[in-house]
């Protein structure tokens, strides 16, 4: 299957990548940044693996800079992952607009824009395709500093429903994974001391296990799952 697979720098998306690599799929990755690690999965999966450095916080530029040079409707697509996102932390008082703006524009607006084009081009390869949206489990309970970057979350689990719905039909999925805390490059801010009170909320007590995230989104992509849809599937080690 060809899949694209957005964020894929480090973290989950990079574990993401590596996940359904190994199981035989064609990655088509798009970040910022071409880091080493993703590098090093270029090398291990010389021809299935393909890398587009875009900035996904511009949703007006998606069309082109995706759908036109990087996939177009002669490559079909089997599925996407939406993991690209910014996070912009504060208390509400404290709330910028600007930065508001900015974190919807690559968390929210161009995620919708990127299932746009891929679910025109499952249509068009008469493909029943796979849709995957990456939230985070402060949309569904309460962490202080977090209340924006948990509402764009939000609205992507609303959107990715709806779709679920629209386009059923037509044999295309779309799901949500729901990832607890993981020790990543957007968590690394936080103390060990702010770290052991989120671990402390969860039923196993640690951080969220970034391969059993990845290995969600596989099987949800797979047609293991071919009869869930509208989901949000929670790896979160108990939090809720």
């Amino acid at each position: 299957m060809n899949i694209l697979v957005t964020g894929v720098s480090r973290g989950v998306g990079l574990a993401i990548c590596e996940s359904l690599l190994k199981q035989g799929h064609t990655i088509y990755g798009i970040s910022r940044m071409y880091t080493e690690e993703f590098k090093d999965i270029k090398s291990r999966y010389p021809d299935n693996t393909f890398f587009k450095s875009i900035d996904l916080s511009k949703p007006s530029a998606v069309h082109e800079s995706v759908f036109k040079t990087f996939i177009n409707n002669s490559i079909p697509l089997h599925a996407i992952v939406n993991n690209a996102a910014m996070a912009y932390d504060d208390i509400i008082t404290n709330l910028n607009l600007d930065k508001l703006q900015a974190m919807y524009e690559t968390n929210v607006f161009t995620p919708m824009m990127i299932t746009k084009y891929a679910i025109r081009n499952m249509i068009f390869n008469k493909i029943k395709g796979s849709i995957v949206h990456i939230s985070s489990i402060s949309a569904h309970t309460g962490y202080k500093g977090l209340a924006m970057y948990a509402s764009s979350k939000a609205a992507m689990e609303a959107f990715s429903k709806n779709t679920a719905r629209e386009w059923g039909s037509s044999g295309i999925r779309s799901n949500v994974v729901v990832p607890g805390f993981m020790e990543t490059a957007m968590s690394s801010s936080l103390t060990s001391e702010q770290k052991d009170r989120i671990y402390k909320r969860t039923s196993l007590k640690c951080a969220t296990d970034i391969n059993s995230v990845a290995e969600t989104v596989a099987f949800l992509i797979s047609e293991k799952a071919i009869s869930i849809t509208g989901q949000n599937i929670h790896v979160d080690n108990g939090t809720i």
